[in-house]
């Protein structure tokens, strides 16, 4: 199947249900759930947005993540798609994720073609409540990482989550001084866990009924 043969089977995905909580579940932390249970607040709900971006890569389909820069926050050194938090100024949560990956990453906005959203998702550190945004570039863009907040610039392949392989269980060191262990992706050494993990494994659970994916 060829990339935009591809994105048209992901535009019709989102005609139907999307896999939701139960996707997420299954890359999450038991200490995640206490979480959830404990500490979700609606009137704390920070609104924010990331881009999970498509393109063509190594004759396949890829995504774009980034490792953040080491700082004194809470999600600091961790591997994300691009994103960031709803401004006023902003149209919709679509145009933050815009926004956000233009500057993060250098992406010209006006060349990506939305398909959908993800179901969004409650991160209880940061209160912050992330709508996944699904898009794509029928070209690789030339990626420009923002010095001040990326470290790197990730890219794997769609055929990478879909390998059951790559699923993981990781012990992972926290900032807080703590230390857990949590269901990840393990993709060329990169370990993804967290939020980001419980969002490419929804987009995984999406797309996985398409026929001749790859």
């Amino acid at each position: 199947m060829n990339f935009l043969s591809f994105i048209r089977q992901i535009e019709k995905m989102f005609d139907g249900p999307l896999p939701g909580f139960p996707a997420h579940m299954k890359m999450s932390s038991l200490a995640r759930i206490h979480q959830l249970m404990n500490r979700f607040q609606s009137y704390n709900i920070i609104q924010s947005s990331v881009l999970l971006l498509l393109y063509p890569f190594r004759a396949e389909v890829g995504l774009v993540l980034t490792l953040r820069n080491e700082y004194k926050g809470i999600h600091s050194g961790q591997i994300s798609l691009p994103g960031g938090k709803f401004e006023e100024d902003d149209e919709s949560l679509i145009f933050t994720a815009l926004r956000e990956a233009k500057e993060e990453i250098g992406i010209n906005p006006k060349q990506v073609q939305i398909l959908g959203q993800l179901t969004p998702l409650y991160i209880p550190p940061s209160k912050f409540l992330v709508t996944p945004v699904v898009g794509f570039i029928s070209f690789r863009p030339e990626f420009i990482a923002e010095p001040y907040e990326v470290a790197k610039i990730i890219e794997i392949r769609v055929s990478d989550l879909l390998n059951d392989e790559v699923i993981q269980q990781k012990k992972i060191n926290l900032k807080v001084g703590l230390s857990l262990k949590v269901p990840c992706f393990s993709i060329d050494g990169n370990l993804i866990w967290g939020a980001t993990a419980m969002i490419l494994n929804e987009f995984k659970e999406m797309i996985k009924p398409i026929p001749d994916i790859l």
